[in-house]
């Protein structure tokens, strides 16, 4: 069962009826916000785009990003590949990609024509009217590709869980606002011409104060800087307590595995990027990774839900719904990487994809012959 069938999504149901829908879409590791974002609109894995975390470290340039540090979140360095609003922009394609992530940075000198640094407390009848406002300029400017974001799922699904009444309610939330868009479309007699492309960046797995590794029991954090904690633990120790930390960590609980940047599992497709850390550690799905200092102050973040897990884990999927011109009526497709979104978002706007790891073939049943 997935959210679409808990009877409170009829929008996302009506628009699955006359469109696509996906058993599942199966994010890239790890399975956080920012990497699987922007790996939907590159086509690229995280460890080739770059944004191989929320948080990361990068060593060329000796900085920290996260979602908070505006400064860099807004600077294009961090960003690699090509998103497709830079591709339609040379096309002379105007965009208008609302608080997608990396829709903020100028990339390879390009900016979106349309774009608003990212305002958690936007109305989502704000941000709706804003996609509608653009789509009411002359046909020559008028926007080839907007993008919405809604958060409030993953924030009720952080703090509650992810089958709790707050996030059934944000889901519900979620839904109407993608209804008032597609009222918004039909109004200006758009909504046939129009591809309509509903997504999640990943699922939402419940935790429990129960299942929690504390590191500082294993390891002295003075020797191993923590940059990303949990559930995907990213550390940066100094090159001479490397084998220490590993050593110590290795098998220090049977709820997280501990690896070497190059001792990756081949299947997360992860390892080979400078932002990746030299010890990367991942938690058991529904487990948390914390220090007892900080589990103390904290207490409710270990009780609600979270992500970032092994990608293949089935609670990690989010959901794909497609329906418009580009999309076959009425089908229903299995399960399939959200790398493969890219291929079809660039077949939606007629625009040559760049190279990527996306493949066309493995979702071309999706599209009208």
């Amino acid at each position: 069962e997935t959210d679409l069938d808990r009877g409170i999504t009829p929008n996302l149901n009506g628009l699955a009826e006359r469109g696509v829908r996906a058993e599942g879409l199966v994010p890239p590791f790890p399975t956080k916000t920012f990497p699987s974002h922007y790996t939907m609109v590159t086509g690229l894995v995280p460890d080739r785009h770059g944004i191989v975390s929320n948080t990361m470290y990068d060593p060329v340039f000796d900085a920290r990003f996260s979602m908070s540090k505006r400064d860099e979140v807004q600077n294009g360095r961090w960003y690699g590949g090509e998103p497709v609003w830079v591709t339609a922009e040379r096309a002379g394609r105007p965009t208008a990609p609302l608080f997608w992530p990396g829709s903020e940075a100028e990339i390879d000198g390009v900016r979106p024509s349309h774009w608003l640094p990212f305002d958690v407390r936007m109305p989502y009848r704000a941000r709706v009217q804003w996609v509608l406002e653009r789509l009411d300029l002359p046909e020559a400017e008028r926007p080839a590709f907007l993008t919405l974001y809604f958060a409030g799922t993953d924030h009720a699904g952080h703090e509650t869980g992810p089958d709790s009444e707050e996030t059934l309610t944000a889901i519900s939330r979620a839904d109407a606002a993608i209804g008032r868009l597609l009222e918004g479309l039909e109004t200006r007699g758009l909504l046939d011409g129009t591809n309509v492309v509903v997504v999640s960046d990943h699922g939402m797995i419940s935790t429990s104060p129960d299942r929690v590794i504390f590191l500082d029991d294993y390891v002295d954090l003075r020797s191993a800087r923590a940059v990303d904690w949990t559930p995907v633990l990213a550390l940066w120790p100094r090159e001479e307590d490397l084998a220490q930390v590993y050593e110590d960590l290795r098998d220090a609980h049977p709820n997280m595995s501990v690896y070497l940047r190059d001792s990756i599992p081949a299947r997360f497709d992860f390892g080979r990027h400078r932002r990746v850390p030299p010890i990367l550690g991942l938690a058991d799905p529904g487990w948390s990774i914390t220090s007892h200092e900080f589990f103390e102050r904290w207490k409710e973040l270990a009780s609600g839900g979270s992500h970032g897990y092994d990608h293949e884990v089935r609670d990690m999927q989010g959901i794909f719904v497609a329906a418009g011109p580009t999309f076959r009526k009425g089908a229903r497709v299995p399960a399939f990487r959200n790398v493969d979104v890219y291929s079809l978002l660039m077949a939606a706007l007629g625009l040559p994809a760049a190279p990527s790891d996306g493949d066309l073939s493995r979702v071309r049943g999706m599209l009208v012959e």
